[in-house]
């Protein structure tokens, strides 16, 4: 299966990368269960907490630059030669650092109860989606884990571009 050729059903929520990601994960395992393995959630971020993305939905002017803590995409490796990037916001290149989990695992194991998304007086800095906070049975909110770059903690595994590229890009002979 082709997932270039699915019709992927996802509601985006601006500002809202980690859960569209989610969703887009859950609506392969649900259709194409066996492209998940294929698949990998990718946590772009830095030490500083600042990274900016142009063209973004949420962005403001002609640029539509927005500086964000972190920035969450989704990945079809089906085959060596064969990566397709899936950035449910952005038209940029990539950042510097990537957390990479496999999707299976990102389904079993993050969770966010959206207090990122909250001022210090509780209210909402953009409106969460109408459906439940993702939480596992253990955890209610590791969302911390997957945003910081630390190589020595988190899930998954934290690459350099140069590393990404060599991982995911294998150009046709």
């Amino acid at each position: 299966m082709d997932i270039l050729r699915m019709d992927v059903v996802v509601a985006l929520h601006i500002c809202f990368s980690e859960e569209n990601v989610y969703k887009l994960a859950q609506d392969v395992t649900g259709r194409h269960p066996n492209e998940i393995n294929k698949c990998y959630v990718v946590f772009i971020s830095n030490s500083s907490r600042t990274v900016p993305l142009w063209k973004q939905r949420a962005g403001k002017d002609e640029d539509r630059l927005v500086i964000w803590d972190y920035h969450v995409i989704f990945l079809y490796h089906p085959e060596p030669e064969k990566c397709l990037v899936y950035d449910l916001d952005s038209e940029l290149p990539f950042p510097t650092y990537f957390r990479v989990i496999p999707a299976n695992e990102f389904l079993k194991e993050f969770s966010s109860d959206r207090r990122h998304m909250k001022r210090s007086d509780g209210t909402w800095i953009k409106p969460p989606p109408n459906y439940p906070a993702i939480q596992t049975a253990t955890n209610d909110h590791n969302l911390e884990d997957y945003i910081q770059m630390d190589t020595s903690k988190g899930p998954g595994q934290v690459l350099n571009l140069t590393q990404f590229v060599q991982r995911f890009y294998k150009p046709a002979t």
